[in-house]
């Protein structure tokens, strides 16, 4: 537990905050589906906040709706239907017509097996009579027809590849229609030997060879959502065997720049782009194309096969265009779910990608995005965790929310006009976790000295002065400084006779009676009780908080201790309990304030010259007979707010420069009423530092007459009786020495 403790103690919102990154880092490398997701659809959330995008009208399906099949029944139709169509098309001059449909199974509507069996049981009759079977044959063949309606158009036809472990329905062995529009050839970017990773086929369904043998271009229109079912890419290159094949769209853009040939640049990652006779595409490693979505469905203009079979349809809307056959009725069509809605046609999908190349409007997420993303975690993590345990929690969640808010802006206009798709949830959730998880470590951690600062100075301070430095513990330093402060040191005089004149029990009582309200006035002037020596108090202010009038809240204490003992004192009016009588000493200046002890028990304490002078000014209060002493330094710090008189020039013990001593008399108030006493004295003493004895016993004798009791007048009358018979040199300044501490 105590390991934990240490462990915890050593810990910062720094590290904490580092840590968090680091985490975030984490979860960005190993591509946690979760936030995978997330990012995905922050990635979709881009499209819909710039809307629609108007294309380049290069591009324009005829689409099998309601209405068409309203018209001509359900589907499939017949193949005489859709050679019908392909006429009616190819009269008006499209650039391509493309086939999101495969012809994969002979016309079963077909009458050409009715007259093919007759021929076969007919063998033997009139030859005449084969022949007219024969033709006949040939007139009822539909997808013949078909076919005969596809030679010399600018048709792509489609087929379909099966790319799981296990392949269903019919799959053709025969891969010679095909080879026409594979890759030409593969060019190597780089020399480190290329690492293909695109989509790999395990079997492929063609067109039949009637009307494969028709066309010239052919294009696959496999559609491969990502993991949330949305479809954002176009699969540009499959691998089938030892041979690649493109997609749909890019034999029709192939088509459209009159069939270049086309060649795959690849690097040691995997594939780099696309090149269609000098155009480039540019591809991830797999060879996917991210669709630049121009808007939702029915963005492209759609056109009914039914008007075009019914004439209703202007040459002008089909001339120069590619052309993209496909259903959209519902119940028959490809339903796909986009980025800007959950039901899309999957001929528009291919419309989008078509669109996409033409216009040359690519979304990039090139391979240095890797490290830019990891950048957008890592710097405003760091800027967090260096931020955060420097600011309030208010302004902490401020900064996120603006650092979040602007990052989105920015990765919008990324988006919008640079065409870079930069990682969402990864840099959003770094400054959230790190602001979170760094203002929660503060917290507990604040939580945690608070309870610190309150069991360390409950017993040493105010509940006030607690609540202050818990409310601003930038001002407490533990660890030990030097500080200028007022120590008090109180002592009851002769106190050592006391205890061999009490019963044990009376004796506890009775320090406890007088010790507890001396320690009331004490905290309630803002100080810090630092220990109790048997009948000793020991205090000081100006730590652990600064306090500016340090030495005013001591005296002032000291004369409410005075004041406090005397009352107490009536409560004692017992027989046997003697009347007590203190001393107090004040000293103001430098020491080294902070935690001292042993690694297992230590106290907040004081040390330092000030420290011992105020324990040495305690003492000399028994040889002049007054209550309150003071340095030079406390008198200069309170001398506007108290009455003080000049005591002596005294040489403490173990020091061997003279100090000037003061009697704290009284407050403001008093400082009137005893400016007569307080100036006698003055020239009382100016007499004696002069060697005028006779004058100095004058006045102090006139201090005497207004306080008979006053010691330090005594003191100096008792001195002059010695030094008037003594031999002084020249240079004796009145300078009393201290024997003892």
């Amino acid at each position: 537990m105590n390991r934990l403790k240490t462990i915890f103690y050593t810990i910062t919102g720094l590290k904490v905050g580092l840590l968090a990154t680091a985490v975030s880092v984490l979860i960005y490398i190993i591509q946690v589906p979760f936030f995978q997701e997330i990012d995905l659809k922050a990635f979709d959330f881009h499209f819909k906040s710039r809307g629609r995008v108007e294309p380049t009208g290069e591009v324009a399906i005829v689409a099998i709706d309601e209405k068409s099949l309203d018209a001509f029944g359900r589907w499939p139709w017949p193949r005489t239907r859709m050679a019908e169509l392909v006429r009616k098309l190819n009269a008006m001059s499209p650039a391509v017509i493309a086939f999101d449909v495969v012809f994969s199974e002979p016309d079963e509507s077909s009458g050409a097996a009715v007259f093919r069996k007759l021929r076969r049981d007919l063998s033997g009759a009139d030859p005449r009579l084969a022949s007219i079977l024969k033709k006949a044959e040939a007139d009822a063949d539909n997808d013949r027809a078909l076919a005969s309606a596809l030679e010399g158009t600018p048709a792509v036809l489609g087929y379909f590849f099966f790319t799981g472990d296990e392949v269903s329905g019919p799959v053709q062995k025969d891969k010679a229609y095909l080879i026409p529009s594979r890759f030409a050839s593969i060019r190597q970017i780089g020399a480190e030997e290329p690492r293909f990773q695109v989509l790999g086929a395990s079997g492929v369904t063609e067109n039949i060879p009637v009307i494969a043998g028709s066309a010239e271009n052919f294009g696959y229109f496999n559609i491969v959502p990502d993991k949330d079912g949305t479809v954002r890419w176009a699969n540009l290159v499959i691998r089938y065997g030892e041979e690649f094949y493109p997609h749909i769209s890019i034999e029709a853009i192939r088509r459209y720049a009159d069939s270049p040939p086309l060649l795959l640049n690849v690097a040691e990652y995997g594939v780099d782009s696309i090149n269609i006779g000098g155009v480039i595409v540019p591809t991830d490693e797999n060879g996917r194309l991210l669709i630049n979505y121009r808007g939702g469905p029915f963005t492209f203009p759609h056109y009914s096969a039914a008007d075009i079979m019914a004439g209703g349809v202007p040459a002008e809307a089909i001339e120069g265009k590619i052309i993209i056959i496909g259903a959209t009725a519902t119940g028959i069509y490809d339903m796909r779910v986009t980025p800007f809605a959950g039901t899309f046609p999957g001929v528009e999908v291919l419309a989008n990608a078509i669109d996409t190349v033409i216009s040359g409007d690519f979304i990039y997420r090139p391979d240095w995005i890797l490290i830019f993303d990891l950048l957008s975690i890592i710097i405003p993590g760091a800027l967090l965790a260096t931020v955060i345990p420097r600011v309030s929690a208010l302004f902490t969640a401020l900064f996120a929310m603006v650092m979040v808010a602007a990052y989105i802006f920015a990765n919008h206009y990324v988006f919008t006009h640079l065409k870079l798709w930069l990682t969402d949830i990864y840099p959003v959730f770094t400054i959230v976790f790190v602001a979170s998880s760094t203002t929660i470590f503060q917290f507990v951690s604040e939580e945690r000295k608070k309870k610190e600062i309150r069991e360390a100075f409950s017993r040493y301070v105010d509940r006030s002065v607690v609540n202050e430095i818990i409310k601003n513990p930038g001002l407490l330093s533990l660890g030990g400084e030097e500080k200028t402060l007022t120590v008090l040191f109180s002592d009851i005089r002769g106190f050592t006779n006391i205890t061999e004149k009490l019963k044990p029990n009376v004796l506890v009582k009775l320090m406890n009676d007088y010790l507890t309200p001396m320690t009331d006035v004490i905290l309630r002037n803002c100080g810090t009780v630092d220990k109790y020596m048997g009948d000793a108090i020991m205090a000081f202010w100006g730590a652990p908080l600064p306090q500016a009038d340090h030495a005013v809240r001591a005296c002032r204490t000291a004369l409410e201790m005075e004041r406090t003992l005397t009352e107490t004192q009536k409560t004692w009016d017992k027989p046997g309990i003697p009347r007590l009588v203190s001393g107090i000493g004040l000293s103001t200046g430098k020491a080294v304030v902070g935690n001292m002890g042993s690694s297992t028990r230590f106290d907040y304490t004081v040390i330092g010259d000030a420290v011992n002078l105020g324990s040495r000014l305690e003492g000399l209060n028994k040889e002049y007979g007054t209550n309150i002493i003071v340095p030079k330094y406390t008198y200069l710090a309170a001398q506007e707010e108290f009455a003080f008189r000049e005591l002596d020039i005294v040489k403490v013990k173990g020091k061997d420069l003279p100090i000037k001593i003061y009697e704290l008399m009284g407050d403001k108030k008093a400082a009137v009423e005893l400016k007569e006493l307080i100036d006698l004295f003055e020239t009382g003493l100016k007499a004696y530092r002069a060697k005028a004895w006779a004058m100095a016993e004058e006045y102090f004798g006139h201090v005497l007459e207004l306080r008979p009791e006053d010691g330090p007048s005594k003191v100096y009358l008792s001195r002059i009786k010695v030094l008037r018979d003594s031999e002084l040199p020249d240079y004796w300044d009145g300078v009393f020495v201290m024997k003892t501490k």
